[in-house]
């Protein structure tokens, strides 16, 4: 199977097929999108089902080098395209949830008529290794020592040279 793409230069318009089941029409659509501002781009379908695409200048004849780098420019752009639209495809879910996140976001905190429709009363999460404590959990005052087990006062002087209570 050839995959290479052959340039036919008539009339002043480079013009080549393009398969689909190599590129995705998505692909394709976003490569002539590059091109609209330089060239006029048309595409049309031959008999064996191969995108052919058009490329034609927009002001005066155009010269066969520059159709020729059109052409190469538009493959380039094509292939750029076609590895986006992959990365994209593959990577759906994430791109989905990110956006989902973001605007949830940008709402903003909830409002008082939120949280008082909220259910408190649900169970927490399960916390099977004890990190998800709250700070009066964590740093609650310690129950008073016995008075055995309680140090002996010591007794520091203070700024008259007295010993402090």
């Amino acid at each position: 199977m050839n995959h290479t793409i052959t340039t036919q230069l008539t009339d002043g318009t480079a013009t080549f097929a393009v398969d689909p089941a190599l590129y995705p029409l998505d692909a394709l659509y976003g490569a002539a999108y590059i091109f609209i501002d330089r060239c006029f781009v048309f595409l049309d379908k031959d008999a064996k089902g191969h995108v052919l695409v058009s490329l034609s200048p927009k002001k005066g004849p155009a010269d066969e080098a520059t159709l020729k780098s059109w052409a190469g420019e538009f493959g380039n752009e094509l292939l750029s395209c076609a590895w986006r639209h992959q990365i994209a495809a593959a990577n759906r879910q994430v791109l989905e949830q990110v956006t989902s996140l973001a605007l949830a976001g940008a709402m903003g905190p909830p409002s008082l008529d939120d949280l008082s429709n909220f259910d408190f009363s649900s169970q927490p999460l399960e916390d099977p290794l004890g990190i998800a404590q709250s700070w009066e959990e964590k740093y609650k005052k310690k129950a008073p020592a016995a008075a055995a087990d309680k140090a002996p006062e010591t007794t520091r002087p203070g700024p008259s040279g007295d010993k402090a209570p």
